[in-house]
């Protein structure tokens, strides 16, 4: 009976990746586990699986200086004790990192036991979290080609994609969010944990927009407008199945995270991005941004410009420019990394 740990969280991004890989690693593996933290939005997300979670304490190193800080190895060593007990009870034959801080604790404990380690890296460029998970991995996979060659264990394969985003009915995801179809429908999102400049500067630009489009938005966790909603606007604070939110709209507003670029990109969706700025996070939203319009399949808003009138302007640019964009989505086929990824972990299985 082969045994397979998934890691990974913090973010969304770190962990429904995990997701597009059940129905393969199913085929190899007779039990599936998870570990993540205790509070975290991955453990949201599993619970609505089949799928064991097991939670641990795991730290994030702040980006501005705190005191927080100071309390992150402690954080860290109770982690790793916490996973390795965890380990020994399972016993699993392979570990697979989503990446993310709470990856950490469970890849360096995996490690101490001899378990294979496999990671993957969805961003352009190598986050913390893998750069230390790298150290002790067989292999870092990646989406993006140019990151592999930035690591000695690094082999690309392209991103992990859930099937299910292309599975939904529209006509029943229109009544679900109270729309009739008459007008185009603009997905607006922040990531799973939101973004307070992008939802003050929708909900700035509804007058602006209104009359043209119906807005779908994703604003995230207790990031709820209180005051009376107009006609036209749905506002939720997550969506499980956001492939009802992909069936309806013809252009979205996004965050850069590079898991919601790759389905974009499989969906041959047209898009207005809003990186997280440098500062914010370590770059990587930009990085993946910039990638995504150099190739022609995106229009870049920068936070700092961001405005209602700017956000406005941007997506009118993209929803007259769409077909153009769907079309150049054809010159770059992207492939469902998830049965190679899967196979590459199977073949650690001893």
């Amino acid at each position: 009976m082969a045994t397979i740990i998934l890691t990974g969280g913090g973010t969304a991004g770190h962990c429904t990746p995990n997701l597009a890989l059940l129905p393969y690693l199913k085929n190899d593996f007779d039990k599936i586990v998870y570990i993540g933290s205790e509070n975290g939005i991955e453990k949201n997300i599993i619970e609505n699986t089949d799928i064991p979670y097991y939670a641990i304490s795991c730290a994030k190193l702040e980006r501005k200086t705190t005191i927080k800080n100071l309390t992150l190895p402690f954080k860290v060593v109770k982690g790793i004790l916490q996973a390795g007990k965890i380990l020994d009870k399972i016993k699993p034959d392979v570990i697979f990192s989503k990446g993310g801080y709470v990856s950490i604790p469970t890849v360096i404990a995996a490690a101490k036991r001899k378990i294979s380690v496999i990671s993957h890296e969805s961003d352009y460029t190598v986050g913390l979290a893998n750069k230390i998970s790298a150290h002790f991995s067989k292999k870092v996979l990646t989406s993006f080609p140019e990151t592999a060659i930035s690591l000695k264990n690094g082999e690309y394969v392209g991103p992990p994609i859930r099937k299910t985003i292309i599975n939904a009915s529209k006509a029943e995801a229109l009544k679900m969010f109270g729309f009739n179809g008459q007008k185009p429908i603009i997905l607006v999102t922040g990531g799973s944990q939101g973004a307070k400049a992008i939802n003050e500067a929708l909900r700035n630009a509804l007058p602006l927009l209104l009359s043209k489009y119906d807005i779908l938005h994703i604003c995230g966790k207790n990031n709820l407008t209180q005051e009376k909603t107009p006609k036209g606007y749905f506002q939720t604070e997550y969506m499980n199945k956001i492939e009802n939110a992909f069936a309806v709209a013809s252009i979205c507003v996004s965050r850069s995270g590079s898991n919601t670029l790759f389905e974009l990109m499989s969906l041959k969706m047209p898009c207005v991005l809003i990186p997280l700025p440098k500062g914010n996070s370590r770059g990587d939203q930009v990085q993946n941004a910039e990638y995504f319009q150099k190739l022609g399949l995106a229009h870049v808003l920068q936070q700092d410009a961001l405005t209602a009138e700017s956000l406005a302007f941007a997506i009118n640019a993209v929803y007259a420019n769409r077909l153009n964009l769907s079309r150049n989505f054809q010159k770059f086929p992207i492939k469902d990394a998830s049965r190679q990824i899967s196979r590459i972990i199977a073949d650690y299985v001893h």
